[in-house]
């Protein structure tokens, strides 16, 4: 089922999860653990999502160097069919622009057509460590918005070779990324607001935010995206606060503001397991509110791990 139908007919919230494939050279088991702790509070959805390949030069002797490509994550469409075909299940696999030229996004697509998945979210993706900024493959998307417009051409039966007969119209419900406190990229928020506004009118139905932690960010979203006309369901995405050091690095990485008073909450923490313990106890909080305002989905980043998620559906849900 694409994800606009789960919340069309829902009654109340509902709960979705993302979570990461195994690192390479790890066993599936390790998802599946994952996966079975948090079914219990049945799932809409759960995105998958995608991790480019990285190049790294190693030392080949004779003062020369080899490039050397290195893929962590690999198998998202294997990884979704698994899911799906596990826990019967709708899965979101994430499709991005980066190391990906046009054919090689059309394939996988395809691929994902036929093992009957009907959902996908359209980003850009980061750019690699070695590169600094983001560099698109020749031939390839350097935009999301365009990405997204691939996606609706595969929909409507329009394939890169125009010479194939007879093919197959896809039917993928799209979705995209937003920002409540603005790409870092973007010259300012409405800038960024005029960005997502292309990627919907160019075919995206629904939107899922970057997390955030104040409250006030989302909702001041809500209204932002309503004035530029933009009309889609927009999703909230949490991810507890796990431990000390995310008070640097969550900033750091993913450029958005922890409110002072969470900050000082873990400030005067003793423990790595009370950091954990605010965390949630925060997620919780912010969970309430939001499902109290009538949001469609809650959405949570669980990077692999279930516990803490799990106590936070568990008071929520």
């Amino acid at each position: 089922m694409k994800v606009i139908e789960h919340i069309s007919k829902a009654k109340s919230t509902l709960f979705s999860i993302e979570i990461l494939p195994p690192l390479k050279g790890q066993n599936i088991n390790s998802l599946f653990q994952t996966m079975d702790e948090l079914m219990d509070f049945s799932p809409a959805f759960v995105d998958v999502t995608y991790h480019r390949e990285e190049y790294v030069f190693r030392d080949a002797g004779n003062g020369l160097l080899e490039k050397h490509v290195v893929r962590k994550r690999p198998g998202t469409v294997g990884i979704c069919a698994a899911i799906s075909n596990r826990y019967k299940v709708d899965t979101v696999p994430h499709i991005i622009c980066g190391g990906f030229t046009k054919q090689d996004t059309e394939d996988a697509l395809i691929d994902l057509n036929f093992v009957g998945l009907d959902n996908v979210l359209v980003l850009r993706g980061d750019p690699i460590k070695s590169e600094g900024r983001f560099k698109p493959e020749p031939d390839g998307h350097a935009y999301a918005v365009d990405l997204v417009k691939q996606v609706v051409e595969m929909n409507k039966g329009e394939y890169l070779d125009s010479d194939l007969k007879d093919v197959q119209k896809t039917n993928f419900c799209i979705g995209v990324a937003g920002y409540p406190e603005k790409h870092f990229e973007a010259p300012n928020r409405k800038s960024d607001l005029r960005f997502l506004k292309a990627k919907v009118d160019a075919g995206a139905e629904y939107i899922v935010t970057q997390m955030f932690y104040d409250n006030r960010a989302y909702f001041r979203f809500l209204e932002e995206c309503k004035q530029a006309g933009i009309n889609v369901p927009i999703i909230p995405g949490l991810k507890p606060l796990a431990s000390r050091a995310q008070l640097s690095v969550i900033p750091h990485h993913f450029h958005i503001n922890l409110p002072d008073e969470l900050v000082q909450l873990v400030e005067k923490s003793k423990t790595e397991e009370e950091v954990r313990k605010i965390g949630v106890e925060w997620c919780i909080q912010q969970s309430k509110e939001l499902m109290a305002a009538g949001v469609p989905v809650l959405h949570y980043y669980t990077m692999g791990k279930a516990k803490s998620t799990k106590e936070i559906a568990k008071a929520v849900f």
